[in-house]
């Protein structure tokens, strides 16, 4: 008997397993479905297919090439989508969100958003957050952490999954895993002993270590670690064992790290990509290198707040502050670019107005020395890897899920075409459809 209740443990846990890496809508599409567009793009080699068309079977696509050749394969009664103009282009994935978020634009915002709204409430934020994320043309995302709302980001994944909801197929890092008093909210009185926390504060190595195994229990596709905040906070040992467990369980593990000791801390410690990064020197971008560690910069974002700021009067320390960081962020990228680091894409939104706007963060990377190529290769060959999604999506190719988008104009002449995108499909099923 005991025997027996162990064997159904081993396949029910390979099945669940099997469930949560390969994500699927509940409704999939039957018979063949022909898109076909002026233009493909070939994010592989960066070239363009001219009147091209893709042949999806169900939720996955089934051939790419010239639509003259295609249509010789394409049944009668194939559905056609015939986008006429338009470029056709993969899915867009980020590698950086948080769909839970949504945070006033005030110092105390934060700690507003903890005080004042449920974990069910955010949850239907993030929701919303999801749909417009899709709608915008990011099929797939990667949840960098919660921001304090319990597990309802893995609850919107299963939603999403399951088809009750609207949104991207999505990786999340649950709670996160932050020093004690090393991340928000601050100011909170000492007498408010439950008040809930941003992330999962830890103090030593088994702290730490029970932590991830926490997380990783209640349905982790990642753990995200903050390295830092204004001064390195956890340690190279506190990591490292969060790191462990992590890659037991076939996880990647993504640090939160902005000066250069905690971007070393955590390369040493063993993590996949480093988030942010602004403040990171030579010395950190080359171990960068040598690790084979992603970049996600995150600096669409920025130029966002900075520009919504512009016009507030700021003193003549304060502008040169803020000037030096805008520079650290070119820097950084410069010298990620010219080192050869995989750059990822990732845009980091946190407030409403922010969900939806992800290709900014394309823009922000050209402006700062990325060939729009580069950019978009960030957003989707380099981001699918750091998912470890390469084999479903990324690219419009036979056997990947049938996740494309669709702009009017030339993305590689002018990647701002891609912050109006005017189609969207995933697993075969459109979204949207704004082309005629």
């Amino acid at each position: 008997m005991m025997v027996r209740i162990c064997l159904l443990s081993i396949i029910s846990a390979v099945l669940v397993a099997s469930s949560l890496a390969q994500p699927h809508p509940a409704a999939k599409q039957t018979g063949l479905v022909l898109v076909k567009a002026a233009r493909l793009l070939d994010v592989r080699d960066g070239k363009y297919i001219e009147n091209a068309a893709v042949l999806i079977e169900g939720e996955r696509i089934k051939e790419v090439g010239s639509a003259s050749e295609i249509l010789q394969h394409a049944t009668k009664d194939a559905k056609v989508i015939d986008l006429g103009k338009a470029t056709l282009l993969p899915g867009l994935i980020d590698c950086h969100t948080h769909l839970m978020a949504r945070f006033a634009d005030s110092p105390d915002g934060y700690l507003l958003g903890l005080a004042t709204k449920s974990q069910a409430y955010r949850a239907l934020e993030g929701a919303a957050d999801a749909r417009d994320t899709l709608r915008a043309g990011f099929t797939s995302v990667r949840d960098v952490e919660n921001e304090g709302s319990g597990y309802a980001d893995v609850a919107l994944r299963d939603a999403i999954n399951k088809g009750l909801v609207e949104g991207p197929r999505m990786e999340v890092a649950t709670r996160a895993i932050a020093a004690v008093g090393q991340y928000n909210p601050f100011g909170v009185s000492p007498d408010l002993i439950d008040f809930p926390t941003g992330a999962q504060m830890v103090s030593g190595v088994e702290e730490a270590r029970r932590a991830a195994r926490e997380q990783i229990g209640h349905g982790a596709d990642l753990i995200k670690v903050y390295a830092d905040w204004n001064n390195p906070t956890l340690t190279v040992e506190e990591m490292r064992v969060i790191v462990e467990e992590a890659h037991k369980a076939k996880l990647k593990v993504a640090a939160h790290a902005t000066t250069p000791e905690g971007i070393k801390n955590a390369l040493n410690a063993g993590v996949d990509s480093i988030e942010h990064g602004h403040g990171a020197d030579r010395e950190a971008i080359e171990l960068m290198k040598s690790k084979g560690v992603f970049l996600v910069p995150t600096v669409g974002v920025i130029d966002a707040i900075i520009e919504k700021r512009r016009a507030d009067p700021l003193t003549a320390e304060q502008r040169k502050r803020l000037e030096a960081f805008a520079q650290a962020t070119y820097d950084e990228i410069q010298m990620a670019k010219s080192m050869g680091v995989k750059i990822a894409d990732g845009f980091d939104p946190s407030r409403e107005g922010l969900h939806g706007q992800n290709a900014l963060e394309l823009a922000a990377m050209v402006k700062r020395g990325l060939t729009p190529m580069e950019a978009i290769q960030a957003a989707t060959l380099n981001a699918a890897e750091l998912m470890s999604w390469q084999d479903r999506v990324g690219a419009i190719q036979a056997g990947k899920f049938a996740d494309l988008i669709a702009v009017d104009g030339d993305p590689l002449a002018d990647i701002t075409v891609l912050q109006h995108v005017k189609f969207v499909m995933k697993g075969g099923e459109v979204v949207k459809d704004e082309t005629h």
